[in-house]
């Protein structure tokens, strides 16, 4: 069984969003093309209270985009993004859902961010996706969405680690950072994942 998952393409990371990934809106399409050649289509939404300590307003002094440490973790320091029940956090409108099975929230603990579908980043507590997974049988995992050079990217590399064979659709995801993307899909073929458009699977 392969499993397509679709990472956080909600309203505040397209176009006129808090945290626009530039062309983030160039997934949509891809994405609802995929769709309908898998057996599972699961999503991810980040998911923050108002005062999650990854955005710079929780921070005096600082400014988005700087970096500091958080439960001794990296962290970069975001504009207030995806706050639970605004029109920011929902998904796109123009996303399909009927065909989405599940949905993981990610991103609600204050004091420790979460990129990956799978795991805070202090891998201190799972989203349950890899349980849900294998109950399902899911052999492949395919990633999709936004950022392709944070979410995506951590996503993939835990789905690695969980023992999915992985693969990253590189038309369907758009990145921060062109330069971080392309470190992030070094990485993820050095760790076992491959790299694919989408027309290898929709043709």
């Amino acid at each position: 069984m392969k499993a397509l998952l679709l990472i956080d393409i909600q309203n505040d990371f397209l176009p006129d969003g808090a945290l626009a990934v530039p062309a983030g809106d160039q997934v949509i399409s891809i994405a609802n093309q995929l769709q309908q050649h898998f057996d599972l289509v699961v999503a991810t939404q980040d998911w923050h209270p108002a005062n999650h300590k990854s955005f710079a307003s929780q921070h005096a002094g600082k400014n988005v985009f700087d970096v500091i440490q958080l439960q001794g973790l990296e962290q970069v320091l975001w504009p207030d993004h995806c706050v639970q029940g605004t029109a920011g956090a929902e998904f796109s409108e123009e996303l399909q859902l009927h065909q989405v099975e599940a949905i993981f929230r990610k991103g609600m603990v204050p004091g420790v961010d979460s990129y990956s579908g799978f795991y805070d980043n202090g891998h201190l507590k799972s989203t349950g996706l890899t349980d849900y997974l294998r109950g399902k049988e899911v052999q492949e995992v395919y990633v999709a969405g936004l950022a392709g050079d944070y979410c995506v990217y951590f996503t993939a590399k835990d789905a690695l680690q969980e023992g999915f064979r992985t693969f990253v659709i590189e038309d369907a995801c758009r990145p921060i950072s062109q330069e971080g993307f392309e470190r992030a899909k070094a990485d993820i073929v050095a760790k076992g994942g491959k790299v694919v458009q989408s027309t290898a699977i929709v043709s």
